[in-house]
């Protein structure tokens, strides 16, 4: 997996710390440093923890799974980027607590992260995937868009917020496809 995939890949699972981070500005009349220190860390840490859990958990049972992993790989990406399209259209804007405690943002940054658990169970499926780049490009670019998310729900509010998840689920989508039809070798890239 070439770096390009693994930003691609980075920036669709950080589409849903992006659209809570939009929310959580909204609810912040004056933006601190410590506020995009809090949310970037929070979030980053969280989108690249999961995945290091998914990789070791995938690893542990990969010889059982060998013969099927490409399709595990497809349709666990499938499914993420499925459900964040389908959010996307949902028009709810689920998240406006103003709260930076420990508690809020430590179960935000679960919920935002569970999808990257299943990432890193495909990226321990797929031979040529460097695991300690995959998590540190996933957890800098999370910790980057949650930042400027917090920043454009303060400027601009709601707008961008369903667009963002819609872009990080087709992505998602995309790329298990492009790992399924490899590994049936009907293209090779």
């Amino acid at each position: 997996m070439d770096i390009i995939e693994l930003l691609l890949i980075a920036a669709g699972l950080s589409m849903d710390a992006f659209a809570v981070s939009v929310c959580k500005g909204l609810s912040v009349q004056k933006l601190q440093p410590r506020h995009y220190l809090l949310t970037g860390a929070w979030f980053g840490g969280f989108q690249a923890l999961m995945p290091s859990i998914g990789f070791l958990l995938g690893s542990t049972f990969e010889r059982y799974i060998v013969s099927f992993d490409h399709w595990i790989a497809f349709f666990l990406l499938a499914f993420i980027g499925g459900n964040m399209v389908k959010e996307s259209f949902s028009g709810d804007s689920e998240y406006h607590d103003g709260s930076f405690s420990i508690r809020t943002m430590f179960l935000l940054a679960v919920a935002t992260s569970i999808d990257a658990l299943a990432v890193g169970v495909t990226f321990a499926l797929l031979p040529d995937v460097r695991i300690a780049t995959a998590v540190s490009l996933i957890g800098v670019t999370t910790f980057l868009l949650s930042a400027a998310g917090l920043k454009a729900g303060n400027v601009f509010g709601l707008r961008y917020k369903s667009r963002a998840e819609l872009a990080g689920g087709v992505i998602l989508i995309l790329m298990g496809v492009k790992i399924l039809l490899e590994h049936l070798g009907i293209i090779a890239f």
